[in-house]
């Protein structure tokens, strides 16, 4: 369900691929992206690329996706929509680092239609330490809620509680990492045309560089040790089950047939499982394990 609206965020989205691939490419130094392009048989296809081994970056992946047909039963329901053909675009980001001190980050932006006169956008951009460092979190909040006022004073503060509570592990009673801003199902309203909620979303995905080459350039280089990095893998354990437990995402991608592969770059190279560990009092993990709760005023500095 291809109309010239789509067709016009369809091609800013791939551009967006493009752009965010060259400069990660150029922070990390060493590593390339590998492009696998995928066809949907149903509709639609996508461009997953993934960087792996790199000095920054020791594997991530930055999909474009554009698929459309006919609307699922099961996703009907969930939406309340009547039997319809759907169109799903978008561009997401996950990234995990070589360095324990650098931050996994995760961005997502999107576009979904149908012709049952639905759509709206989506997305977001969080960040999940495996060391909180408060400047930096501040850094990261402020940097979005710049983004959010220039477009509406209103969307931060909402957002980035949608984030809080979204990206939280209830089995673990903790947030994912830091949050960042969340949304959902933007479209037309009394104060929003389709023009002013697209100038948002561009204005998101085109932060995202500019934040991550902030805190790339600060840690890349940091030295780490055994300890660290067994303490990263822990954390990334957590990110993972958040992924194939509670995320909207991948459980859209695997109810629309989507590729498996693609679904799941998501997951970290290497994550561990320890037996109810627990960081010693007064350290940076126990710090980090304080932090992981919900609405902390990071902004605020």
């Amino acid at each position: 369900m291809l109309t010239p609206t789509s067709t016009t965020i369809i091609s800013h989205f791939q551009q967006l691929q493009d752009n965010i691939c060259a400069s990660l490419e150029a922070l990390d130094g060493k590593s390339k992206f590998q492009e696998d392009k995928w066809e949907r048989e149903e509709g639609g296809g996508g461009r997953t690329r993934i960087i792996q081994g790199g000095d920054l970056i020791e594997k991530g992946g930055v999909n474009f996706s554009a698929v459309h047909g006919k609307m699922p039963e099961k996703i009907c329901k969930a939406l309340q929509l009547p039997n319809c053909q759907f169109l799903a675009t978008g561009v997401s980001i996950v990234l995990h680092p070589r360095n324990p001190h650098m931050p996994i980050i995760h961005m997502n932006v999107r576009y979904f239609d149908t012709d049952a006169d639905r759509w709206w956008f989506g997305g977001g951009i969080d960040l999940t330490p495996h060391y909180v460092y408060p400047e930096d979190v501040t850094f990261f909040h402020q940097s979005l809620q710049k983004i959010c006022n220039n477009h509406d004073s209103s969307y931060f503060p909402a957002f980035k509680k949608w984030a809080d509570d979204y990206f939280y592990i209830p089995h673990r009673q903790e947030t994912r990492g830091v949050g960042g801003i969340f949304f959902n199902h933007l479209s037309k309203d009394e104060t929003h045309s389709f023009d002013s909620r697209y100038a948002f979303v561009k204005e998101v995905g085109d932060g995202f560089v500019p934040i991550y080459s902030f805190l790339a350039k600060k840690h890349k280089n940091k030295p780490f040790t055994k300890e660290e990095q067994k303490w990263q893998f822990l954390r990334r354990s957590r990110y993972v089950e958040f992924n194939l437990v509670y995320d909207i995402g991948t459980k859209f991608g695997l109810d629309t047939n989507g590729r498996t592969e693609s679904i799941l770059m998501s997951l970290p190279p290497m994550a561990a499982w320890g037996y109810h560990v627990q960081p010693n009092k007064g350290s940076a993990e126990a710090y980090t394990q304080s932090m992981l709760k919900k609405g902390i005023d990071w902004a605020s500095g």
